[in-house]
């Protein structure tokens, strides 16, 4: 049984419809991305993971429940961090279990559990203009996981990010996925990060957007040091380009 998949999911607003028929899996543990250009559905078929978006067709399920529809099962970053900058970081990564009804303490105390892990030590007590970018980062996926530990929907995270910092970042969260065991699906236009960190690749195109090819890489997220640099690497980055044109 996968750990979230959807079925044949369409999304129209009136009479435009904005993706159509998809069907996509991933498996506990798995970082399925999704690639493609601006305007080709993949917000939207997020928008429908999550819940905020009920489909007018199809369905999402969840470790083996049907939850289409319904939110608070599956945790969703975008691409800012969102940090509230009158809050210190120990408290913004607190929000998700304040909302879901902790104390103040006691969420402090479980979030503060996750910061040696996240890298974070160190930082409970600092605001959000103390941190680099990458560090923010860290902060926004921590207090993501804490909404939910089930999937991670990440809508192009590290965008924002220099390329010396995006590539640090690109490691560290591999690792920590490692740790934590999590399920990962992520947007991004970035064709190199998308083999970088993926174990499969949807690519979706056209208008409705549909899913027009499915890329699995072979070489282990593990085994990927420099990775960029090799022939393998080479031959997907041209496979993709040739879908996506």
């Amino acid at each position: 049984m996968h750990k979230l998949e959807t079925k044949n999911i369409t999304m129209a607003f009136g009479e435009e419809t904005i993706i159509r028929d998809i069907s996509i899996s991933v498996d506990q543990g798995e970082l399925v991305s999704l690639l493609g250009v601006s305007g080709s559905g993949k917000t939207t078929l997020f928008n429908c993971i999550s819940g905020i978006y009920t489909p007018v067709e199809g369905s999402v399920i969840l470790d083996g429940k049907d939850i289409t529809g319904t939110t608070g099962h599956i945790s969703y970053m975008l691409q800012k961090d969102l940090l509230l900058p009158y809050k210190t970081i120990e408290d913004n990564v607190a929000l998700p279990l304040l909302i879901r009804g902790a104390s103040l303490k006691d969420a402090r105390v479980q979030a503060s559990a996750h910061f040696e892990e996240f890298g974070l030590e160190g930082t409970q007590k600092k605001y959000p203009k103390q941190l680099s970018g990458g560090m923010r980062q860290r902060a926004a996926l921590l207090r993501t996981y804490l909404f939910s530990d089930n999937v991670a929907l990440l809508d192009e995270p590290f965008s924002a990010l220099d390329t010396i910092t995006k590539g640090k970042i690109h490691k560290w969260y591999l690792d920590v996925m490692e740790k934590i065991n999590l399920t990962t699906v992520f947007i991004t236009h970035d064709i190199n990060e998308a083999i970088l960190l993926s174990d499969r690749i949807y690519i979706m195109a056209g208008k409705p957007g549909e899913i027009q090819s499915e890329i699995r890489i072979k070489t282990p997220r593990s085994q990927r040091q420099d990775y960029d640099l090799t022939d393998e690497f080479m031959e997907y980055k041209r496979q993709i380009v040739g879908v996506l044109e």
